[in-house]
């Protein structure tokens, strides 16, 4: 087995997700650390919170990956008494890295906005955003695959459009999701009896997309972060929203993330130890 280092972790995640897929105001890549850095132990997470951070350096790890960034914008300093200082105060005094996967780990075929449409059941995917100006159809079942996995250099694009096996009334299909994803509550937005068959979807905030969901030809949009005219434009355009939080869209990313990277490094013969954490929490509660 050959010692690995942070270079080598990135090599990898490159090839899951390509940096240049993310959008031009995203953060990702590696935030914190150097390349020549030598690696043991990774831990992938959703998070770089507080919490996240000070479990990984207690595990001793010597990368954190994440989903959303600590750092978005060029910092003007760094305050180790602000929560994003503390974070980089205490991974740096560990020699602890931090690499991110954002919108390109959202964009890249068979990533999370595939993920979430394989645990949900929906099929015969097409990009989402844009579908209404490019009117392009780029089944997945037409990918060829890279080590087992979908060519990342294809299926670019923000978002899924796709079928279900069958057509559900919008509240049963909430409440198929529910159960589907192990959550506790979702919001919905339309005529509970309104028949839906082609689903949009888009992991974390979907509020952006949702002029691309009324032409898209879909009955009903599945995101987070929906909002109260979101709400309103979908009821009255006669179609369904589904809102199942930020969270619930994108934590389950995180154990396949771990899947991956593990099988990668074990065949590319790098002795690291690779763990996903499942202990973070949606910071909402229901009461």
């Amino acid at each position: 087995m050959t010692v690995a280092r942070i270079t080598d972790i990135i090599k990898v995640m490159e090839g899951f997700a390509p940096m240049a897929l993310a959008e031009n105001w995203d953060n990702v890549g590696l935030q914190i650390g150097q390349h020549d850095w030598p690696v043991k132990t990774v831990r992938v997470a959703l998070n770089p919170s507080n919490d996240v951070v000070a479990q990984a350096c207690k595990d001793n790890a010597d990368i954190l990956i994440t989903h959303h960034p600590l750092i978005f914008k060029p910092m003007e300093r760094i305050d180790f008494g602000t929560p994003v200082g503390s974070v980089i105060q205490m991974a740096t005094l560990h020699k602890m890295a931090l690499f991110v996967a954002h919108t390109n780990l959202d964009i890249v075929a068979g990533g999370l906005n595939d993920v979430l449409a394989e645990k949900i059941g929906v099929k015969k995917l097409e990009h989402f955003k844009g579908v209404n100006e490019q009117k392009e159809t780029m089944a997945y079942d037409m990918y060829p695959l890279v080590n087992g996995y979908p060519d990342s250099k294809l299926g670019q694009g923000i978002g899924r459009v796709g079928e279900l096996d069958k057509a559900e009334k919008l509240i049963s299909l909430a409440r198929l999701i529910k159960k589907k994803l192990g959550i506790q509550s979702v919001k919905v937005a339309g005529k509970p009896e309104l028949d839906v068959k082609r689903v949009a979807i888009c992991t974390g905030s979907g509020s952006s997309l949702m002029e691309d969901f009324l032409f898209s030809g879909a009955q009903a949009y599945i995101s987070g972060d929906l909002g109260y005219h979101d709400a309103l434009a979908a009821k009255d355009a006669g179609l369904g929203l589904i809102d199942i939080g930020h969270f619930n869209s994108e934590h389950l990313i995180v154990d396949v993330l771990a899947g991956k990277l593990q099988e990668a490094l074990s065949y590319a013969m790098l002795n690291v130890n690779v763990g996903a954490y499942d202990f973070e929490k949606d910071p909402f509660v229901d009461i």
